[in-house]
């Protein structure tokens, strides 16, 4: 009878229930949000879904004695683990460039080669991330820490992930879920701070439609774009490189079956277990800390900075631009590197001021400049802080 029962209590001991505390259970409610907010809303449900799901499974109880090390080997901190194994690609900074192959692959930069002075909306809306970057020195993070967290403001998930994984690789977690969440909240803070900024007048303005360009351009396009940023920022070629190696395979018209492979099953794949691992990365022990609120507010000021200058600074170009040749400053949103979401929330704005002025192709060139942005503002942060 005491063997049964001392068997009852060892397995008892291994048990959930027995491990669980408040920690456990808030975070398991906060990746049913995650998943709520994917499936009811719609909200990027490609990353909520798999981040939210990842909370649950890294904030299952396990079994662990501290005084003698002894523990399943199944959590993701725990070396030689299956989620281990699999964070890697996340902790060496492995995902986010095979993520950017993919986006390269299915962007179409010809909105930003046919009016390249929107290249500057979205270098405008980087400063976003220069704005958090000071914010958080302030808040007395360490001058890396204080980059890592900037990076939130370019609205980019794999590059805050690349860029924490060298500075701050143990806000990783807090990082990668703050960037994920504000990318899928976009449309809910960006509209607010696009209509206080603009006036009914500045949101009907016309742009002229964009000249047609040759497949010429936009296979010389990624070739010069990556000499030209990569020359500038060498630290930033991981990213820079395989974003523009993968809109080469693209436009070249003779690697269709790669460019495919890049922007269909393979972003699928790296989009699906970087959700998962950096969900599971959100333990309780980890995650819950007074650091990690900060990183939340600092997110959300990056990314209202970074609004705030992108429609700010096509009001300021709109003063030395004659009329006819005017901006529609509700596309400043977009220089963020949300992609295409933010260029989709310049369009709703811009057809409830006026039904038939559709803003989604103008909008796009800003949109594809953030995400070059956001790699070259990662490869100049890294640069002097790493």
């Amino acid at each position: 009878m005491d063997t049964i029962l001392d068997s009852l209590r060892q397995f008892w001991q291994f048990t959930g229930f027995a491990n669980c505390t408040w920690q456990h259970l808030a975070m398991i409610v906060i990746g049913l949000i995650f998943i709520t907010l994917g499936i009811v809303k719609k909200w990027e449900p490609l990353l909520l879904v798999p981040i939210g799901f990842g909370i649950i499974i890294g904030n299952i109880p396990l079994f662990f004695d501290p005084t003698t090390g002894v523990g399943l080997k199944i959590g993701l901190y725990e070396e030689g683990s299956v989620l281990n194994i699999l964070y890697h690609g996340v902790r060496n900074g492995w995902y986010p460039p095979l993520i950017f192959l993919g986006i390269g692959a299915m962007t179409d930069f010809s909105a930003l080669i046919s009016q390249p002075r929107l290249i500057l909306i979205g270098a405008a809306a980087q400063l976003g991330i220069f704005g958090a970057y000071l914010l958080a020195l302030l808040l007395g993070f360490a001058p890396n820490e204080a980059g890592a967290i900037g990076i939130i403001g370019g609205a980019d998930g794999p590059t805050a992930i690349f860029l924490s994984s060298k500075l701050a690789p143990e806000l990783m977690g807090a990082i990668a879920v703050s960037a994920y969440s504000y990318m899928a909240l976009v449309p809910v803070i960006q509209k607010p701070i696009m209509l206080l900024l603009t006036t009914k007048k500045e949101r009907v303005i016309r742009m002229n439609k964009p000249r047609v360009v040759s497949q010429r351009e936009k296979i010389i396009f990624p070739i010069v774009g990556f000499i030209c940023t990569a020359f500038i920022v060498p630290s930033g070629l991981p990213l820079l490189g395989m974003l523009f190696f993968g809109n080469l395979l693209k436009e070249s018209g003779v690697t269709k079956r790669l460019a495919a492979t890049a922007g269909g099953p393979l972003i699928d794949v790296v989009t699906t277990l970087i959700g998962l691992t950096v969900g599971a990365s959100t333990q309780a022990d980890v995650f819950l800390t007074g650091r990690s609120v900060l990183i939340f507010g600092l997110g959300l000021a990056s990314f209202v900075i970074a609004t705030t200058f992108g429609v700010s600074f096509v009001k300021f170009m709109n003063l030395f631009l004659p009329e006819g040749k005017k901006i529609n400053p509700l596309i400043g949103n977009a220089g963020v590197s949300a992609v295409p979401d933010a260029a989709r929330v310049s369009e709703g704005v811009g057809l409830e001021c006026d039904p038939s002025n559709h803003l989604l192709t103008h909008a796009m060139a800003p949109n594809v400049a953030g995400v070059i942005g956001s790699a070259v503002a990662a490869g100049i942060l890294l640069g002097f802080l790493g």
